[in-house]
């Protein structure tokens, strides 16, 4: 008999994919890359929270029959196209900037349509994840990219 409970299953998985993206995210910071680990970190808590909420589909059905699992697919499309709207290249700097705000978006999205499907526990425990990451995430980049990139490097700021 599992006596795991739903809540801390729903938070061990969001918490992998949000930890997965950040340590990638991280990597790619690390590298000068614009994404970092706020950025895949929301990504990877937005592809899991709309996994985590389809997961409530009916097994058995088809999932081309199933009118919801177009539309979701049809707003997590769509509003791609919003959030890259925000992202903006600053060619004097060779800078990228939005990306975070992007993915905010992205999963802003993901949220709702996990609050239109009724799964009140997954979307607040990712709103909790994602306010947590956003909170320490920056301050966690900036530490360590402190700690492993040479003072010395050049920048592109001059």
């Amino acid at each position: 008999m599992d006596t795991t409970s739903p809540e801390l299953v729903i938070a061990v998985r969001l918490g992998a994919a949000l930890l997965i993206g950040a340590v990638i995210g991280l990597n790619r910071d690390l590298h000068g890359k614009p994404t970092g680990v706020r950025t895949l970190g929301l990504v990877g808590l937005g592809a899991a929270l709309v996994v985590l909420a389809s997961m409530d589909f009916q097994a058995d059905m088809d999932p081309y029959a199933n009118p919801v699992s177009r539309v979701i697919q049809g707003v997590l499309t769509g509003i791609g196209f919003l959030g890259a709207g925000v992202i903006l290249r600053d060619d004097s700097s060779k800078k990228i900037h939005g990306l975070t705000t992007a993915a905010l978006i992205w999963l802003t999205a993901c949220l709702g349509v996990v609050c239109g499907l009724g799964a009140w526990k997954v979307a607040l425990i990712a709103l909790v994840f994602a306010f947590l990451l956003l909170t320490v995430g920056g301050r966690i980049e900036d530490r360590l990219h402190r700690k492993w990139v040479s003072p010395s490097s050049p920048t592109t700021d001059a």
